[in-house]
């Protein structure tokens, strides 16, 4: 009967309940109607048309110098465009004789058309403005710049450590620019004389944009050029060749940062240059040596921290009320004394670190590497952990884009106070402003295995050891953290990384004992202490506790808090100590270095798990 009359049968089933129809049936209808309509080709001549425009308006946007948001307002509006067609081409099809309307489905219900519809819009336009976001967010970081080193140019080539430090003044100048995030001074320096493409280098430091640059100083003349590039496209942004008298250059840095914060708010939207006066007083030869200094302290080893203090010494001699010579004294006094000879030679030095520090204060109370240099030494000398937490706060409110500050907070006031959730965090912020900065992922490392993540922990740490093989710090951390997986051979390996005369045999002798060799664990434990008892009675209290001699390990405890040493700032977070936790000696050790006493927190329970 129904093959006898199609039509008939085509209507019956047209008009047939919709509840009657199989989700299958259901399926074809939809795409048949979709096809009906050509809605396919009307949907891929707009893609067509999308990417093509997008292709275009990057270009056309660089060439003109418009502000980002010119492509995001695009792509919005492409978007938007996207239901617009589908609707268009649900209801006209374009025809030889011009637009007529298509003629409507039967059986369509209203909702059921607006349903499909919206899905459809939204099923094409949701891939590409998700795809917008992420690229946006990998490619367009927003305000952000990374400041080279610049390059030496002079007639001897012997002005490297000058050229540094105009390039870390500019650095310093761009951090305190509002929305504008400039990367750390360790990532931004790892690229020196790496023939390294602008793209590649704002890839890897999520920045938009760089600024490089030479010197070229020739008696008291300095000629200083610099230029702005787009990181993602490699196109100039601004350049500008500054000619000066030596006395003029401290000068030419805040123009420079002018300059190039006025091509950024162009461009990204950056906030205002406030110039700052806190160097255009010191005579130049006082500058040149606090350069220098600067250039020596950040090799991070002990005949750089000699030569820095030397150098920042002339400087403070030559110019008593130059502050961030002072700052830079203590910090560099403090880590010779920490290696010295004698307990005598170790106090000495750390007071006068201390001095140093309180100097640099009391000269200049808005510069924040005085409150950064205090706040460490206020921690690791002193135990005035309040005095360091304002320290640190204040150092972080006048310059937020400085990873140590955030980095020497997590380590040294937040992790030994027992707030491990912000230590982690202001860690984590250190590796985002300066993500190639060794010891930034050391802290990170050092903070996940205090707080028990020991995976991320192991992670960080061989990330810092792939930055910067020759250190000591995180090859120790390295060893904790795999000991504490109970990996004690793998231990060893990491012990055997450390490039300190301290941390390498000390890190041994706990994965020897924990290797089950006994022997050998003790004997290196009886080499350190004839060779290093003045200044590494921390470390040797650390293998009495791991051996489980809890008696000879409070009597070396006691030792390193009469000789203040450096270590003990660690003693309540230390995981390596944890057993001696349940030790009343323990707490009455703490409560005399003013520490809070361990309880049952989530934190404290992380510490004290064997």
């Amino acid at each position: 009967m129904a093959s006898g009359n199609p039509v008939r049968s085509r209507v019956a089933e047209v008009v047939a309940d919709d509840r009657s129809v199989i989700g299958t049936s259901k399926e074809i209808s939809w795409f048949e109607e979709l096809k009906r309509r050509r809605m396919f080709r009307a949907l891929a001549g707009y893609a067509i048309a999308a990417f093509a425009i997008l292709q275009v308006i990057e270009p056309v946007m660089h060439g003109l110098q418009l502000p980002e948001w010119v492509l995001t307002a695009v792509v919005i509006a492409l978007a938007i465009g996207c239901p617009v067609t589908v609707v268009l081409s649900w209801m006209f099809d374009l025809k030889r004789t011009g637009v007529e309307r298509t003629a409507p489905a039967h059986g369509w219900a209203r909702s059921r058309v607006a349903a499909l519809l919206v899905g459809l819009s939204l099923l094409v336009a949701a891939p590409g403005l998700a795809y917008y976001l992420l690229r946006s967010q990998r490619t367009h970081p927003g305000a952000s710049i990374a400041v080279l080193p610049f390059d030496d140019m002079s007639p001897a080539h012997d002005q490297g450590y000058f050229a540094d430090g105009i390039a870390e003044e500019i650095s310093t100048a761009l951090s305190h620019v509002d929305g504008l995030r400039v990367a750390g001074r360790t990532s931004s320096f790892s690229f020196r004389g790496k023939p390294a493409d602008v793209r590649v280098i704002g890839e890897k430091l999520e920045v938009a944009t760089v600024l490089e640059g030479s010197v070229r100083k020739d008696g008291n003349r300095v000629r200083i050029t610099a230029q702005l590039i787009d990181a993602r496209d490699g196109f100039n942004l601004w350049s500008e060749t500054f000619n000066r008298e030596e006395s003029g250059v401290l000068a030419a840095q805040d123009e420079i940062a002018q300059a190039v914060v006025a091509a950024l708010q162009v461009r990204l939207g950056a906030g205002a240059h406030q110039p700052s006066d806190r160097l255009h007083k010191v005579r130049p030869e006082v500058y040149d040596d606090y350069l220098l200094g600067r250039q020596f302290f950040n090799r991070l080893n002990l005949a750089g921290y000699r030569l820095a203090a030397e150098a920042y010494q002339r400087a403070v001699t030559a110019d008593p009320s130059f502050a961030p010579a002072w700052a830079g004294l203590g910090l560099s006094t403090f880590w010779i004394a920490d290696e010295g000879e004698t307990t005598a030679a170790i106090h000495e030095g750390y007071e006068r670190a201390m001095a140093a520090a309180e100097k640099a204060v009391s000269l200049d109370p808005n510069l924040f590497e005085s409150y950064a240099a205090r706040g460490f030494l206020r921690s690791v000398l002193r135990w005035d952990w309040e005095g360091a937490r304002s320290d640190f706060e204040r150092a972080i409110a006048l310059n937020p884009g400085d990873a140590s500050n955030h980095l020497r907070y997590a380590n040294v006031v937040l992790a030994p106070l027992g707030n491990l959730p912000a230590a982690i965090e202001h860690a984590r912020r250190a590796t985002e402003i300066d993500p190639l900065s060794a010891p930034a992922w050391t802290s990170l490392g050092r903070t996940y295995y205090t707080a028990g993540q020991l995976e991320p922990a192991e992670a960080a740490l061989k990330r810092s050891l792939r930055i910067a093989p020759d250190q000591n710090y995180a090859a120790m951390h390295l060893c904790f953290t795999l000991l504490l997986e109970k990996r004690p051979e793998d231990a060893l390996v990491a012990a055997e990384r450390s490039t300190s005369q301290i941390f390498r045999p000390h890190c041994r002798a706990l994965a020897l004992y924990d290797a089950g060799r006994v022997g050998e664990a003790q004997q290196t434990l009886a080499e350190m202490i004839a060779r290093s008892a003045h200044m590494a009675a921390y470390q040797i209290a650390q293998e009495y506790a791991w051996f489980g001699d809890k008696d000879q390990a409070f009597e070396w405890l006691q030792r390193a808090y009469r000789q203040h040493d450096s270590g003990m700032t660690f003693v309540r977070a230390d995981r390596m100590l944890r057993g001696l936790h349940d030790d009343p000696r323990f707490d009455e050790l703490l409560e005399k270095m003013g520490l809070p006493p361990l309880h049952e927190s989530r934190a404290d329970a992380i510490l004290t798990d064997r």
